[in-house]
């Protein structure tokens, strides 16, 4: 008896193609019976947009055995059985190694994704050419116990000030769950420690401004009631769910970008699979033109260096990265060795 399966067809740059669904009835959302059908039927209403976020860029994909409850594993490199008409980029990580990893250049590509059971995509914040220098800003904003959405939306507004001061043009999205995301382009002439840099010292400069409110610190115990400032994500082979990227949560969000203008009276949990592709008819991509005039870190870099010259060091790298330059020891505080 042959396997169930569907032929979608995809339009793209090359012209249509058509993507095989197998177990399209497979649900993937049991409170909602959403099912891998209605995801990939998702990513192609919202291909053009999907891709203008996502495309072009080194791509981690975040794959489930059956549905968003159960076992999950990310694949980076291209697996057995590729099409031919998806392409991948040597890139390096951390440990030095390099390795190809895949890179979505339409919407056709996403849906291939879609049947390798994906549900989230994680692009890098560098394009496929350039892999070692990106050409996005990321600062995620991450509410911590105790606080909500509703707390990263002064922060995320404060932010967009900071990095104005600083020549950067910044564009939001919601996570998909509690937090939001913040983006800014910026000339891809800096490698990613730079990056992460820069990142650090807006995120310094948000904290002086909202003690209160936001926290760089990197351990839990010390973050309090706080929106998290996760620098972290600023690292080479750390990536956040892209642009439109559905999340494995039980009422099937999308993060999704919004104006401005909108943040402080959005509900995150409004933007799921089934409400994003109307919204992306009538309102349009807030994210269209993003690229089209991209600054520079130079003045954070600036901002950087003076923080150092203030002793304001290094901050900790994750626990899977090798020692680097100058970072504080990688010890819980509570657990610290007092001195005798």
């Amino acid at each position: 008896m042959a396997s169930e399966q569907t032929i979608l067809t995809v339009d793209g740059p090359n012209g249509p193609r058509d993507m095989r669904i197998s177990s399209p009835s497979r649900v993937l959302w049991p409170e909602l019976g959403l099912t891998k059908l209605d995801l990939a039927r998702y990513i192609v209403d919202v291909g053009e947009a999907f891709i203008a976020a996502n495309g072009d860029r080194p791509v981690s994909l975040q794959r489930f055995s059956d549905n968003v409850d159960g076992e999950q594993f990310f694949s980076k490199n291209p697996p057995k059985g590729t099409p031919d008409f998806i392409r991948s980029v040597k890139v390096i990580y951390p440990s030095a190694r390099s390795h190809p990893q895949l890179v979505l250049d339409e919407p056709a590509a996403a849906v291939w994704a879609v049947q390798m059971n994906t549900v989230v995509f994680h692009p890098w914040p560098s394009r496929a050419e350039n892999s070692d220098n990106p050409d996005q800003l990321r600062i995620d904003l991450d509410p911590q116990p105790g606080t909500d959405f509703d707390d990263a939306v002064p922060a995320a507004l404060e932010l967009r000030k900071v990095l104005a001061e600083a020549g950067l043009n910044a564009f939001i999205k919601t996570s998909g769950n509690r937090g939001l995301h913040v983006y800014a382009p910026i000339e891809p002439t800096h490698e990613f420690l730079d990056v992460r840099h820069a990142v650090i010292a807006a995120a310094r400069e948000l904290e002086r401004r909202m003690p209160d409110k936001v926290t760089t610190n990197w351990w839990k115990e010390e973050r309090g009631e706080r929106v998290f400032l996760d620098f972290n994500q600023a690292n080479r082979d750390r990536t956040i769910a892209g642009a439109y990227s559905p999340r494995a949560l039980a009422h099937a969000p999308v993060s999704c970008p919004i104006t401005w203008d909108e943040l402080e009276s959005v509900n995150p949990k409004d933007f799921t699979i089934l409400t994003v592709p109307e919204r992306l008819k009538t309102v349009g991509d807030p994210w269209a033109g993003m690229n089209a005039d991209p600054g520079t870190v130079a003045q954070l870099l600036e901002w950087w260096e003076r923080d150092l010259n203030d002793g304001l060091g290094e901050l900790p790298f994750p626990p899977d990265y090798p020692k680097m330059p100058g970072e504080p020891p990688r010890v819980q505080p509570s657990r610290a060795k007092k001195p005798e």
